[in-house]
């Protein structure tokens, strides 16, 4: 399959979000809350202060999308690593799931972070995201459970990173 990495582009802005609310909702143990559904939908509110990559088939469609969050000092950043870059709201199209999609956009995260100079690629993930778990395994990210929290009682995060030098 043909697939370019790029930035999201304000047209694609609405959906990309329906895109990125849609995979979450779909997660087995799914937990609505409604501000955070919000801040999914509102894409280009995270592209004004963060990197909101999608990946593209060769046909323009948008097939999936993640947030890349280069310090933290940004407001989408979860940690307080000085030396870490992150990335948040990974999210593919159901129907284009197993393709490679979500690989090629955590590679563009990891290329970006050093890119950047950072030491340490982090995130966050459901206990219930395990697909994600495996890739994240596959690429040489590990569990760091020095990161784990949860912002609300009903969604433990899992910390995860990989070291960039």
């Amino acid at each position: 399959m043909q697939l370019a990495i790029r930035r999201v582009r304000p047209g694609e802005y609405q959906a990309v979000g329906e895109l990125v609310l849609a995979a979450y909702r779909a997660l087995p143990n799914y937990h609505s809350e409604p501000d955070y559904e919000a801040d999914l939908l509102n894409t280009g509110r995270r592209a004004e202060v963060a990197e909101v990559l999608v990946a593209v088939d060769g046909d323009g469609r948008v097939l999936g999308a993640v947030t890349y969050v280069t310090n933290r000092r940004n407001e989408y950043a979860e940690w307080a690593d000085e030396d870490a870059a992150g990335f948040r709201m990974l999210a593919v199209a159901p129907d284009a799931q197993g393709r490679g999609v979500g690989e090629a956009l955590v590679r563009a995260c990891i290329d970006q972070g050093r890119a950047d100079g950072r030491g340490r690629l982090v995130l966050h993930s459901t206990p219930w995201m395990t697909t994600a778990h495996r890739l994240y395994a596959r690429l040489g990210f590990r569990r760091a459970p020095d990161r784990d929290f949860s912002p609300v009682p009903a969604v433990p995060l899992l910390g995860f990173e990989l070291n960039l030098a």
